[in-house]
């Protein structure tokens, strides 16, 4: 199918780190490096177009990696990267962080500002989303001194009426956005200046910080969109284009999820009793369940007098 924003070569791309993602997991420190090179090196020779591209498609965590897998926390690894290369696309000092542990996963510094940024994806197949899973109370213990922090995520799996997200936002200065909004900066940076971009991205900051917190999302996104929209007159283009994009790309994950699964259906109806009955204690994982009970023992403490 041919889209009117979103190119087939985009689209091969993100078909190319699908597969790339799941042949490379395994030691997740050496892959993360890997990743991250490699998308660099790929954005030095084909510029912006490949940052977009990782930007509109990113977001929906493919469904042919398993649930807390390796293949699922390096592709978490490699959204980090890809908002890592549209800060750094805008003019930013970025760094992806390798520390795991209570700090966010990109740390960005402008001349006169800094802030720390966290990428979100979800699986298309998962309804049950919670505040926690946004991680804005995190992010606000995580700025470690600095004044702002940022949450990208998809924009069709963010809530549209209420949230207790948007009031946490409001309240600890840390903007919640999209892959979208990122996409439209990274672009004008590049038509305008970056210098404006950064500019634009603080105002994008200080306009969650004096939010009147609310769970109300439709307030919180005029208020985000308008400062975008009202800030230059050359955004309202690219704003349209984003805004199609956005809709292509809900298109593009819903057929790449679904082909999976159709595929996914078909193997298992042709599966033999036993090959059925092996595939759930596989997925059950009962093997290393009986593996964890039998080494829990006697640990001596109640003795120790």
């Amino acid at each position: 199918m041919k889209y009117d924003v979103i190119t087939q070569d985009q689209i091969d791309q993100r078909n190319y780190w699908i597969d790339e993602i799941s042949r490379l997991s395994g030691n997740f420190g050496v892959d993360a490096d890997k990743v991250e090179n490699e998308i660099n090196v790929e954005i030095e020779k084909t510029g912006i177009t490949a940052v977009l591209g990782h930007l509109r498609l990113c977001g929906a965590i493919p469904e042919s990696y398993g649930h807390d897998t390796s293949e699922e926390k390096l592709y978490s690894k490699y959204t980090d990267v890809v908002i890592h290369e549209a800060f750094s696309a805008m003019g930013l000092q970025s760094l992806v962080l390798k520390t795991r542990a209570d700090v966010a996963d990109v740390e960005c510094v402008a001349e006169d500002y800094s802030f720390v940024a966290d990428a979100k994806a979800f699986r298309l197949s998962r309804t049950a989303k919670n505040q926690k899973d946004f991680k804005v109370q995190a992010m606000d213990g995580w700025k470690h001194g600095k004044p702002y922090a940022i949450v990208v995520c998809p924009v069709y799996q963010l809530p549209s009426r209420s949230s207790q997200i948007y009031h946490q936002a409001a309240t600890r200065s840390v903007c919640v956005g999209t892959y979208s909004h990122l996409a439209v900066l990274v672009q004008y940076a590049e038509l305008v200046s970056k210098s404006k971009a950064i500019e634009l991205l603080k105002e994008l900051f200080i306009s969650v910080e004096s939010m009147n917190p609310s769970k109300d999302a439709p307030a919180y996104w005029q208020c985000l969109n308008r400062t975008m929209l009202g800030f230059d007159k050359k955004i309202r283009d690219l704003w349209r284009e984003e805004k199609i994009a956005s809709s292509e790309s809900v298109n593009i994950s819903r057929e790449e999820s679904l082909h999976f699964l159709a595929s996914e259906r078909e193997r298992l109806m042709k599966m033999s009793k036993e090959q059925a009955i092996s595939e759930i204690l596989k997925s059950s994982k009962i093997g290393s369940k009986i593996k964890a009970v039998k080494s829990v023992c006697d640990n001596g403490l109640f003795g120790m007098v």
